[in-house]
C-alpha cells in the first residue's frame, strides 16, 4: 500500500458489477499500459508497474500492453519490474502515437485479456489514452492516482494538487492512472519472465486522423523532467538578464534552470523551462527556488522534490513555507555567493 493522508468525497460507482482493488475472489491480471516514444521507454511507466506489482498476486499476475511494432524491443526491459507477460499490439495505423489508436487498442486488450485493473502512468499521454479506453468501453476511470490501497480505497489528485480526494471505485474493470512521481520506481525481489505475445487489435483507418506526422526535436542532454537538480526563478529575479546568474550556478552544478508561470508571461522565458501544473512537474535531489513565491500551481510541479531550498526576501512566502531549507536574502547576492563558493572549492 501507499500511504498519504488523504480527504475529499466517494466516488459514484457506474456499473452493475462492483470490483474494489482488494476482492479476493476477482482474477485476471493487472494491466499496465506502458508508455514509450518510438520505442524508447518512458522513466514514468516504470513507477506505474512498480505500484502494479503491488497490487498483483497469483491470480493477479503482472501483465503489460506495449503498442506499436517499434515497441517490441521493450519486452527486455520489464522483465525487471516483475511482468509476468506482455501484449506487444502491431497494427500500421500504430506506426506513430495516436491517442484514438491507442484507447481503441487498450479497449480491445480489456475485452480479450478480461483484467481486473488497467493502470498507466498520470502524464498527459497515460490519462489521454486510459480516457479514450474508458469512454470506448464506458467505464469510469480514475486519474491521477497517489494511493491504490488493496483494501479498495483510493486517494487522488485533484484541483492542481490543491486536494487530495478519498474514494471507493467500483466497476467491472477498474482503470485507473497514477500520479506521475507519486511511486519510486524499483525493480522487483525476482523478474518476471516478460513472455512477449503477439496481439493484433481490428482499427478502422479513421483512427489515424489524430496521429503524431512530425517532431520538432530538442537539444540533446539533461532536461527539467531529468534533472537532479533544478535552480529556478520567479517574478523576484527582475528580468531575462536577471537569469543569467542562475544559468551560472545551474552550470556548476549540471544541472538546468527551471522558472515560474510569472516569467514566462513577462516573456522573460520560454514556456518549455517551467515548472507547475501547466508546465514540467520535475522530482530533482535538489530544487532551488529563487525569488518564488510558490502559488499552488508552481507547488504541484515541484513537490515531488526530494530537497527544496528556497531563497527569498519574504519569510512568509508560500515556497519559503513549504521549502525544506529557506535562505531569507536577495537571491541577486545569494545566487553568486553559492556559485563562488562553488568555484573556490573546486579551486577554479
Amino acid at each position: 500500500m501507499f500511504t498519504q493522508p488523504s480527504v475529499g468525497r466517494r466516488y459514484v460507482p457506474a456499473s452493475n458489477t462492483p470490483l474494489t482493488l482488494g476482492a479476493t475472489d476477482m482474477s485476471g491480471p493487472i494491466l499496465v499500459v506502458v508508455e514509450h516514444d518510438r520505442g524508447v521507454l518512458a522513466n514514468a511507466s516504470l513507477e506505474a508497474l512498480t505500484a502494479g506489482r503491488a497490487l498483483a498476486n497469483a491470480d493477479r499476475p503482472l501483465h503489460a500492453l506495449t503498442i506499436g511494432a517499434g515497441a517490441d524491443v521493450l519486452a527486455g526491459e520489464l522483465g525487471p519490474s516483475g511482468v509476468a507477460t506482455v501484449h506487444q499490439a502491431h497494427h500500421d495505423v500504430l506506426s506513430d502515437y495516436g491517442p484514438e489508436a491507442w484507447g481503441e487498442v487498450v479497449a480491445q486488450a480489456v475485452r480479450m485479456l478480461a483484467p481486473t485493473i488497467v493502470l498507466a502512468t498520470g502524464t498527459d499521454r497515460g490519462n489521454e489514452v486510459l480516457a479514450q479506453a474508458a469512454a470506448r468501453l464506458d467505464l469510469p476511470m480514475a486519474a491521477n492516482c497517489t494511493v491504490l490501497d488493496p483494501g479498495g480505497e483510493l486517494t487522488r489528485v485533484r484541483w492542481g494538487g490543491s486536494l487530495l480526494e478519498q474514494a471507493t471505485l467500483s466497476a467491472e474493470v477498474a482503470i485507473l492512472t497514477l500520479a506521475h512521481h507519486a511511486v519510486e520506481a524499483l525493480p522487483a525481489d525476482a523478474p518476471g519472465a516478460a513472455e512477449p505475445t503477439s496481439f493484433e487489435p481490428d482499427l478502422d483507418a479513421t483512427l489515424a486522423r489524430s496521429i503524431v506526422r512530425d517532431r520538432v526535436e530538442r537539444q540533446a542532454g539533461v532536461t527539467l523532467a531529468t534533472a537532479r537538480v533544478v535552480v529556478g526563478g520567479g517574478r523576484g529575479v527582475g528580468s531575462a538578464d536577471g537569469f543569467a546568474a542562475l544559468e551560472d550556478l545551474a552550470k556548476l552544478v549540471g544541472g538546468v534552470v527551471g522558472c515560474s508561470r510569472a516569467v514566462t508571461n513577462n516573456g522573460w522565458r520560454n514556456h518549455t523551462d517551467q515548472v507547475g501544473q501547466t508546465g514540467t512537474r520535475i522530482a530533482p535531489t535538489v530544487y532551488l527556488a529563487c525569488g518564488i513565491s510558490g502559488a499552488v500551481q508552481h507547488w504541484v510541479g515541484a513537490m515531488a522534490s526530494k530537497h527544496i531550498v528556497a531563497v527569498n526576501t519574504d519569510p512568509e512566502a508560500n515556497m519559503v513555507t513549504k521549502a525544506g531549507y529557506a535562505v531569507i536574502g536577495d537571491l541577486h547576492e545569494v545566487v553568486p555567493a553559492i556559485a563562488a563558493e562553488i568555484r573556490r572549492r573546486h579551486g577554479a
